[in-house]
């Protein structure tokens, strides 16, 4: 099963999600990836294969003062194991990027919608039809948590979404619906994660969401 950790608070946040990452090796996966706010926009660094190939990547061009960012590992549902297909995936305009855990019943209909207004898709996943369908309500309406509210409604299926957008630069945006995800509280920093396994280093603060709830982590 795929895996979630996510963080916000003062410290370097590359750190923390590859501590993370490595605690959740053990579901499996079969690529990974990580997004960052940094100033200007995000940054997304994504690996087919193991940790250590992500790791690798990130030594090139390291993220040393990010300090709100998410990551993700990966089995391949939707779309082969490759770089494009793997998470953190960001929309067409490289605002939001998004991690998901579930499947998205509709996204074929969505999809279909969304190339009809002019979305581009870089992938074969579910996920980025969610990333893309966010970034069409949000430039709809100009406020990010009434989009929030439209693609909840929206989406059907299971999910478990760990979201970031470079406006909102200390903000990390969790939902849920069928598909795990808790909440870890620490001092002047709170995490997500899809299992207890990746927090517990950090923190014995944890709540898990219920179904249908959205949370806004500063």
């Amino acid at each position: 099963m795929c895996g979630i950790v996510g963080y916000v608070g003062k410290r370097n946040a590359q750190d923390v999600l590859l501590d993370g990452l490595e605690k959740l090796e053990y579901r499996g996966y079969d690529s990974a990836g990580v997004a960052f706010v940094r100033q200007g926009g995000l940054r997304v660094v994504r690996a087919k294969g193991k940790l250590a190939a992500l790791e690798e990547k990130l030594a090139q061009e390291p993220v040393s003062t990010a300090t709100c960012a998410m990551g993700h590992t990966r089995w391949a549902t939707h779309g082969v194991p490759n770089d494009a297909n793997a998470h953190p995936h960001y929309s067409e305009s490289e605002n939001i990027a998004l991690i998901h855990n579930g499947i998205i019943e509709n996204f074929i209909a969505l999809k279909e919608e969304l190339l009809q207004k002019g979305y581009t898709f870089r992938s074969e996943t579910d996920t980025e039809v969610v990333a893309q369908l966010l970034d069409y309500y949000y430039s709809d309406c100009g406020d990010f948590f009434e989009a929030m509210n439209r693609l909840l409604h929206a989406v059907d299926g299971a999910y478990a979404l760990g979201i970031i957008c470079a406006d909102y630069p200390d903000r990390l945006v969790a939902a849920r619906k069928d598909a795990p995800l808790l909440l870890g509280f620490g001092d002047g920093e709170n995490f997500i994660a899809s299992d207890v396994t990746a927090l517990i280093r950090h923190t014995r603060d944890i709540a898990y969401m219920d179904d249908g709830e959205l949370a806004i982590l500063s």
